[in-house]
């Protein structure tokens, strides 16, 4: 079968994120299928960009195609990714007969978190007589209207739901990250058999192979593990979204009883260290971030994970955050403090799932979980790595995606 996979944001080991598509597309290839990968060659998540010095660069990783269109770099959230956006579009539009002269797509996938892709993606899939898929990532244009606060009335926002409206109209089947989002997209015009919910996963490659943190990392958490208190860790991104200030809050009641440490970067970095110098909390250490490699080595040091996020609306449709994964896999209890449709801690019985942004709840979750017996920890921690090899591997998502295909 011939995937052609459309992804703006699309990554993979050399660029770094977004992972899905490239975990995906490997186990399709594994699997005796070509996949195609249109991209842009500029992206705010990438970690590195390819270097595309004229219109298209194709190259190949794993026996994945991809094909990246230059568009303009951007910054923030302005007309200039606007113009990005505008820009990869119209390289497909421009690219539709190479790309069914050359590929010959059994299967086209529209997956660019925002929903303008659909458009090209239905062209190239009719004229090359293929399925047409369309893949939800975030629900545009209600994620910019509530977390961003923009006007439903917002020219932006009325291009993006008229993108929507005929994604759910004209797709072949739509498949969504987020478990709770059907009946949003039966009200925008979707018909209920098309709907399909593949979450996100874990590559089991990274969790087989040796996993080691940077010697300076490695030093400081086994010194802070020679206190014998319970060691509490953050993986991820400092934003204003994670909800950190509660976790340190919840550190400051825990002196003596907890060791908190985050590794990660981003924008709040700066402020969320002064507050533990200004706060004089002493009990929690910032750490530089670490490789994606090392994340398994960094989950094998701690005893217990957290993951929060401040309240939302929008999480009544479900998250699937990709850190939770590899928390659950790690065989470590987690803490989750957020509240959304869907509980996968709760639900595989991997820890305790407590209100966002509740400093009191956090504090008194960590106590709770530090004071079980070895064995009620590893029994927790098990539970979410069995809970994610029976529903979360790529292998399996892969499968399931195939399925859908046929």
């Amino acid at each position: 079968m011939n995937i052609l996979y459309i992804n703006h944001y699309a990554g993979g080991p050399a660029y770094g994120m977004e992972y899905r598509p490239y975990y995906l597309s490997r186990e399709w290839v594994n699997h005796g299928h070509n996949v195609l990968m249109l991209a842009a060659s500029y992206s705010h998540i990438r970690a590195n960009q390819p270097k595309v010095t004229n219109k298209i660069l194709n190259e190949s990783s794993d026996g994945i195609h991809f094909r990246w269109y230059r568009t303009p770099e951007y910054s923030g959230n302005g007309l200039d990714r606007v113009r990005n956006m505008l820009s990869f579009i119209w390289s497909l539009y421009r690219d539709k007969k190479d790309i069914v002269g050359d590929f010959n797509p059994d299967v086209v996938i529209a997956s660019s978190t925002y929903p303008m892709d659909i458009w090209p993606a239905r062209s190239i899939a009719k004229k090359a007589g293929a399925k047409l898929i369309f893949e939800v990532h975030d629900l545009w244009p209600l994620s910019p209207i509530e977390l961003g606060g923009m006007s439903r009335w917002h020219p932006f926002i009325l291009w993006t739901q008229l993108a929507e409206n005929y994604a759910y109209r004209h797709a072949d089947k739509v498949v969504s990250m987020l478990p709770k989002t059907k009946q949003h997209m039966i009200e925008h015009k979707m018909r209920p058999e098309k709907f399909y919910h593949i979450p996100n996963g874990i590559d089991l490659a990274d969790w087989s192979s040796q996993s080691v943190l940077p010697d300076e990392v490695d030093k400081q958490i086994k010194e802070i593990a020679q206190k014998g208190n319970t060691i509490v860790g953050y993986a991820g991104t400092y934003g204003l979204a994670n909800a950190l200030d509660a976790l340190l809050d919840a550190a400051k009641k825990l002196s003596g009883q907890a060791e908190i440490i985050l590794v990660g970067t981003g924008p709040e970095h700066e402020r969320l260290q002064k507050k533990i110098r200004d706060e004089d909390i002493t009990n929690v250490t910032m750490l530089p971030a670490i490789p994606k490699s090392s994340i398994p080595a960094f989950l094998a040091s701690i005893d217990i994970a957290y993951i929060g996020l401040l309240p939302e609306p929008l999480f009544r449709f479900g998250i699937s955050p990709n850190k939770l994964m590899d928390y659950m896999m790690s065989a470590k209890p987690v803490i989750m403090a957020i509240s959304a449709g869907n509980d996968p801690v709760t639900d595989a019985g991997c820890g305790i799932t407590v209100e966002p942004n509740n400093s009191d709840e956090i504090a008194n979750a960590i106590i709770s979980i530090g004071s079980k017996s070895i064995d009620e920890k590893y029994k927790m921690g098990e539970n979410g790595r069995k809970y994610i090899l029976a529903n979360h591997t790529y292998n399996t998502l892969a499968n399931n995606f195939i399925k859908l295909m046929e």
